[in-house]
């Protein structure tokens, strides 16, 4: 295609750019469709290239005024101009795949790309003011107008970036979400924002703020980076300093004073009469949120037929028991959280302090069950762990061998039996 344009004269080349352009703008509508915007980016290079060879072959032939070269740089203005708005609908949709991209290295390659393509903007902006300043007519300056109005646009969106992750306050939303945000804010730079004006806004607040998360509040705005990036920042903080983090986190999340008296005694009710055995979490999750990984009550059962061939206690938390009793010989403290003492506002720390009673008082020593995030707070504060799953958890993976205690069991031959290895050690 060079060759052959560098052999037209600038009039043929001139008129060739104006009807790709024009042919351009007819199919506005069609943008939409499967391969729309690639074919409007290759024409519009097309129409750029074209029109500045006619510009440059006029400018070599003495073109006279009002001849190729006018006709060029009109051509030139109004193809600026669509680049530059193309550019901004590229940087607009690309910053939400951004945004929502899985890992932090991948949300910033994102951003990366979003800055080239409002430089593209940026660039016909300034092309199409040149153009306009030698032709200083109307049709001229409306397009340089269109391509500045659509480069300011683009720049916006990546000044206007949120870098904030969001705190849900939503009851239906993931309560254990909330433990890795506030994990990933004590252990690094993470700025925060909390959903406004639900139920529990007053009370998240209230956590992140007793948890000494105060100075890393944001005002609430839209398009937050995504909350699957949390795992994987509380990682390589456990990675960089296995030691500290764990001592960082129980004192964020429990803070200095004594555990309350009606939490102590509301537990210690619950568990009088039951065997001095050491005890095990069991957790029951039923969400409509990945439904797959809900409890299997035949699971269910064999689990707790484990923990008590250990000679341990098992206790059910988490969701209702569904599909069947409460298996043989297990405590039933599923649901615990729906009790007025942990729903006040401090239901985040208390439930903590829940967890934490049962370690001290009532001999505690591990947790295990289906993949549900609202074990995973005692799980941050050393509580060993262990969650049964049909593959490997991507998000969650990042913790196995860097927060101490944390397992996954991948559900295959055997399983069962490494349950049962696991839960001796745990006895011991």
């Amino acid at each position: 295609m060079p060759e052959l344009a560098d052999s037209l004269d600038a009039r043929t080349l001139e008129r060739a750019a104006v009807t790709i352009l024009a042919d351009e703008l007819a199919l506005a509508a069609t943008l939409h469709l499967p391969g729309g915007r690639e074919r409007h980016r290759r024409q519009l290079d097309r129409v750029i290239d074209l029109a500045n060879r006619a510009l440059a072959a006029a400018e070599g032939e003495g073109d006279e005024p009002g001849g190729s070269c006018a006709g060029a740089r009109s051509t030139l203005a109004k193809a600026h101009a669509v680049r530059a708005q193309d550019a901004r609908h590229g940087a607009g949709q690309l910053s939400l795949g951004a945004q929502r991209a899985p890992t932090r290295e991948a949300c910033d390659d994102g951003w990366q790309r979003v800055e080239e393509i409002v430089a593209v903007a940026e660039a016909s902006a300034l092309a199409a003011a040149r153009m306009a300043a030698v032709l200083d007519n109307k049709s001229a300056w409306k397009a340089a107008q269109a391509a500045e109005a659509a480069a300011r646009g683009a720049r916006r969106i990546v000044d206007e970036r949120n870098h904030a992750y969001t705190f849900h306050a939503d009851p239906g939303f993931s309560f254990g979400e909330g433990w890795y945000l506030a994990a990933a804010a004590v252990l690094a730079p993470v700025a925060i924002q909390i959903e406004p004006g639900k139920p529990q806004t007053a009370q998240a607040e209230r956590f992140l703020l007793d948890a000494g998360l105060g100075s890393r509040l944001v005002p609430y705005r839209s398009r937050p980076r995504a909350n699957k990036h949390l795992p994987e920042i509380v990682a390589r903080a456990f990675h960089a300093d296995p030691f500290s983090a764990p001592r960082k986190l129980r004192a964020a999340f429990l803070g200095d004073a004594p555990i309350p008296r009606t939490i102590i005694d509301w537990a210690d009710r619950r568990l009088a009469g039951v065997s001095a055995a050491t005890k095990v979490l069991l957790w029951v999750r039923y969400g409509a949120h990945h439904p797959t990984r809900n409890t299997m009550y035949p699971e269910l059962v064999e689990l707790a037929r484990r923990v008590l061939a250990a000679h341990c206690m098992p206790v059910l938390v988490g969701d209702a028991v569904r599909d069947g009793e409460v298996p043989a010989g297990a405590v039933d403290m599923t649901l615990f959280w729906k009790e007025p003492i942990f729903q006040g506002a401090d239901m985040r720390r208390a439930q903590l302090q829940f967890f934490e009673h049962l370690k001290v008082a009532h001999d505690l020593v591990g947790q295990l069950g289906v993949t549900t995030a609202g074990a995973d707070g005692p799980a941050l504060m050393g509580l060993p762990t262990m969650y049964l799953t049909d593959a490997p958890n991507v998000r969650l993976g990042t913790w196995v061998g860097t927060v101490p205690g944390y397992e996954e069991l991948v559900r295959g031959d055997g399983y069962f039996d490494h349950v049962s290895d696991r839960l001796r050690q745990w006895a011991e």
